[in-house]
Formats: structure tokens, sequence, C-alpha cells
């Protein structure tokens, strides 16, 4: 009995790559091309005969019984009962295209700017120390690099230790409740910098901010998801950081205007920068509690009107949508809390390794100089407000740069290599910032430099992306997404500890090392990217060789609770095998 192709997935596309030869099918499995669109479990929903699709547009040669034997997969996709769409859920369910691109615009207009407006708030509190810095901070609280090194070492150790408990309890009380309680107790503290007198008091401020702001990026990437398809989202991230870098260019304008407020009520500029720039973030949380909706289907409310904003069409499409492209995101609902066990099997998911790994290590070669690009170019010769304005290039290249490499991964169906670019890009600079002379006729060259190396191709959207998808099952996608950032957060430890006083201000040997983590993470990456390829080859020649019969046996064991997690079935809805399937398949 031949399986449909609309059904299960094996495209013919994906055939003729598996059978082409030597170097050709090498160099489609490089490029990504051996798991081209596919979702992340193989009976894709959206394309069976129950869905919308158009039996006109069915290949040559597809039969009843194959359609069948999909249609029998499908109950094992279904959402739990208690998910909060499942009212919405219909397979017979139906809509246009041009339905669901008005319906994506509503959502990014409703969701993805507002998300993104939050996130211009984290990034305002906390990044405007670079701001500080330029205004003679460090000369006001008698301090040196290396006493603000230590504060930015334990703004990150608190802001790691927090990551998990933070998703957790995002997940147990939403995560519409607990961003904006964060946003209103993390811009308290940061008003209070302004406050600060002593070394003691500048490290006391940082580690409340970093254990106030831990977890928020995860957690608004899981509530990304509750709206998105896994296709959408890389984009809609490259967005969220947008905003990232674009505080950049807005904090630096307005740490010109706050800054020439030195003196006025025996404050200095840059204790009027974090008292202004906390009140801000202040009233962004506090419209974001009235604001976020807890899911697509529960969008009433006194602030956001008794109707809500969505039709019940919108509705039904909206939870369609996502449960066709990855039917385990209706495996838990969004106020249910994870057990202990199931943590640690999260934790226990070596599928996942590759990635943390890589949260650690790709972005070390770039932090150092982003850090301290407004002390870099004050070195220079440049007075302060020079300085402020100086860093605004190497952030708009940033952008360009984010939002093209992010739409080439999707648009070449690869991840991996597009993060391989991203090392390609920094490892040239680097070694000419190695061998460029001390000497101040070179001042334009280094500060090119410094402001290419700030610019880079962002990649994080796309591996917080990779790590949503290859995640299979909601548990996972909650504590993998702030374990990945964890990486990120120890990236920026290790980072904040390379630049040292005695090697400012060209920081040689700083680069060396920079230079050999470079080296390092093309290896990682080419490695990842093999181990990916390999897992996804030796399952689909275990699930091609299984009789459809078979198929459904398979997957009536995981609907019984068994063969998952060492023969118990994970919850009441159970994540039903997550990415440990045969039917799942890795992006990278």
């Amino acid at each position: 009995m031949a399986v449909d192709a609309n059904v299960v997935q094996s495209p013919a596309a994906a055939t003729s790559a598996s059978r082409a030869p030597g170097a050709a099918n090498w160099f489609r499995k490089l490029r990504g091309m051996d798991d081209s669109k596919e979702k992340a479990f193989i009976v894709n929903l959206a394309e069976s005969e129950t869905s919308s699709r158009n039996p006109a547009n069915d290949e040559p040669g597809k039969t009843d019984d194959a359609e069948t034997v999909g249609t029998c997969l499908q109950k094992y996709y279904a959402p739990i009962d208690t998910y909060e769409g499942r009212h919405r859920y219909d397979l017979k369910a139906r809509w246009t295209p041009e339905e669901e691109k008005r319906l994506v615009r509503r959502l990014d207009w409703r969701i993805c700017s507002w998300c993104c407006l939050m996130f211009f708030a984290l990034q305002l509190d906390r990044g405007n120390i670079t701001q500080a810095l330029s205004d003679n901070m460090l000369g006001d609280l008698k301090l040196n690099t290396n006493s603000y090194n230590t504060g930015q070492t334990v703004f990150y150790l608190t802001f790691l230790a927090a990551e998990l408990p933070s998703q957790l309890v995002s997940k147990k009380i939403g995560p519409d409740n607990w961003i904006p309680i964060q946003m209103i107790t993390w811009s308290i503290v940061a008003s209070c910098q302004s406050k600060i007198n002593s070394r003691t008091t500048f490290w006391l401020t940082r580690g409340l901010m970093g254990a106030l702001e831990g977890g928020f990026i995860p957690d608004v990437i899981l509530y990304l998801s509750y709206f998105y398809t896994s296709d959408e989202l890389p984009i809609r991230l490259s967005f969220f950081w947008v905003a990232y870098a674009a505080t950049y260019i807005v904090s630096a304008f307005l740490a010109y205007g706050i800054l020439h407020l030195r003196g006025v009520n025996g404050l200095t500029g840059w204790q009027w920068l974090f008292a202004l720039e906390g009140s801000i973030t202040a009233f962004i949380g506090l419209v974001s509690y009235f604001y976020l909706p807890p899911s697509p289907t529960q969008t009433a409310s006194y602030f956001r009107g008794s109707k809500g904003w969505f039709s019940d069409q919108e509705e039904i499409i909206m939870v369609n949508r996502i449960i066709r492209d990855d039917p385990s995101k209706g495996d838990m609902h969004n106020r249910q809390a994870l057990s202990f066990s199931l943590f640690w099997e999260t934790i226990k998911d070596y599928d996942m390794w590759p990635i943390y790994l890589l949260g650690v290590t790709w972005s070390l070669p770039q932090i150092p100089s982003n850090s301290y690009i407004t002390l870099i170019i004050k070195s220079l010769g440049f007075n302060t407000f020079q300085t402020n304005l100086l860093t605004v290039p190497g952030y708009a290249l940033f952008i360009i740069q984010l939002i093209f490499w992010t739409w080439m991964s999707e648009k070449i169906n690869n991840r991996l290599g597009i993060v391989l670019v991203c090392q390609l890009w920094m490892l040239p600079i680097l070694i000419a910032l190695e061998v460029l002379p001390p000497s101040a006729a070179h001042t334009w060259a280094r500060y090119a430099l410094n402001t290419m190396l700030v610019g880079f191709p962002y990649i994080q959207p796309i591996l917080v992306a990779m790590t949503s998808r290859n995640a299979g099952s909601v548990r996972t996608r909650t504590v993998g997404t702030a374990l990945y950032n964890m990486g990120v957060q120890a990236s920026n430890i290790i980072a904040a500890n390379i630049y040292r006083t005695p090697d400012a201000p060209y920081y040689y040997i700083g680069n060396k090392v920079l230079i050999a983590i470079t080296a390092f993470n093309i290896a990682l990456i080419l490695a990842s990217k093999s181990y990916y390829i390999w897992r996804n080859k030796v399952r689909e020649r275990k699930w091609d060789k299984m009789s459809p019969a078979n198929k459904e046996a398979y997957m009536n064991t995981f609907a019984n609770g068994k063969n998952d997690d060492g023969g118990r079935r994970e919850t009441v809805n159970g994540a039903r095998g997550g990415n440990k399937r045969l039917d799942f398949r890795f992006v990278h």
C-alpha cells in the first residue's frame, strides 16, 4: 500500500535527493535540502484529505488507501482535551490563503509588534550601562574596568540563574501574566541605579537586574509560539531582535539628550539616564499586564474588548494552522506546570545539546567589542557625544544583516550554514584587529573594524527558532529555550572577562583568544550539521521500512502510554514521544 505524499512526507524532491549520487547528494544535504520545508512530524495534517488542500492539485498515482492510512495516523496528533484551543480544533476546517495572510498581518500588528516593544524596554534598561560609561560613570564611582567586568559578571550570573525558574513560573501562571510582572519589578531596580554610589551598590543593582530580567526572552519566545507556525517564527524573531538593535540606536540619541542634563538638580547625566529610562519600562510593563491575551482563543477582556480581537472563524484558523504545523503544541495547556520528572527528561535530551553548546560559543567573538564599543571609540580620541553617535552605523548594519540572514536561512532552508557564515564574517576582522599596529594613524581603520564586528550577521533568531522546532514537545520547548538562553548568558559571563585592563586599549591578548574561539565554532557547527543529518537519515530508513499497519501500531504505543520516557506516559496529556519518535525530523 503506497503512502500518500500529502499525508506521510516523502515528497518527490526528497526522494530524488535521497537517490542523488555521491557529491550531489552530499551537497544537497549540506545545504539542508534533505529536509526541505518538512514539518517537525512526518504526518502533515495540513495536507491530509480532511484539510483544505485542493484534490485537483494531487500528483498522479495517489491512492485512496494511502489517504486512509494517513487519516488513521492523524488521530495521534490531535490536541489534548484541556488544550485552551481544543474547542476550535477541526480537521475539516478550511480557509483561503488570503484569509490566513490577513490574519497573520493582524497577529503581527497586535502580538509581534507589542512583543518587540517589550524587548525594546528590556534592552533599554539592560544596555544603557553602555551609554552611562561614556558619561564617566566609572570615574564618578571611582571604579576601574575590572570592577565593571565583575559587575557585568554578577549581572549575567543572576540572569542565567533565573532563566529556568522564570520559565517554570511562566508555564504555571502563563507568560501573559509573568512577563509584565518581570518588567515592572526590574524597572524599579533600573531606576534605582541612579542612586548607586559605590562598587558595592553597583554590584548589588546589577545582580538584582539580572535576577529580575532572567527568563524574559524565552518567556516571550514561548508566548510567540502560541500564535505563529514554525516557518513564520524565525522572521518574527528577527523583528524581535531588530527591536534589540534599534534600542541601541534610539538609546544613543536619547543618551545624547539626557546626558546633557549633567548638573541639573545635582545629578550626573548617567543618573538621569537610569532614572528616566527605567520609568519608560515601568509604563510599558503596566500596560502589558492588561494588553497581552493568554492565547489566540482568549482575547476577550474589558481592556481588549468584550468580543475579543478575532472572529470565530479567525480563531478556528489560528488553532488549526498551529496544530497542523506542529501537533506537539497541543500536548499541554498554557497554564500547566512541569513536573520534576518531565524537567529532568528534558535536561537529558542529548539531541538538543549541540544547540545548547552553540548558545555558549557562537557570539563570543563579537561580545567584547559590542560591550566595549563606547570605551573603544572614546579611547580613539572622540568626546562623549561623538562616541554615542558613532555607535549608530554598527547597529544599523546589525539590523540589516539580522533581517537578511534570517530570511535567507528560510529561503535556502539551511540554519547551521548561515551560522557558519557568521563565524566566517568575524574571523578576518579579528585577525585584522590583531595585526593592526598600535598607532593613532589607524584610528579610523580600527573604528571601521569594530563597527563591522558590532554589525556582524546576528543569527540568534535562527538558533532560537531551531531550538523551538527541534524540541518536539511543549515541555522540551519550554525548558530547552531557557537552557539555550542560559548558554547565551554564559557566553556573556565569559566574554566579560576576555578584554582586561592591562590589555587596553587595543586588547591584542583578548583578540588572540577570540580568534581561537572562532576557529572552534567553525568545527562545532560542521559537527552539529553532520550529527543532525545522520540522525534524520537513520530515522528515515527505519520509518520507511515500516508498513502502514506497523506505523499505526507504533503510534498507538505512545497513545497507550508505552515506549515514552521509560515506559510511562509523561502526563495525562502526554508529550507522546516528542523528538525521540521515528516520525520526527530535526531541522539544521
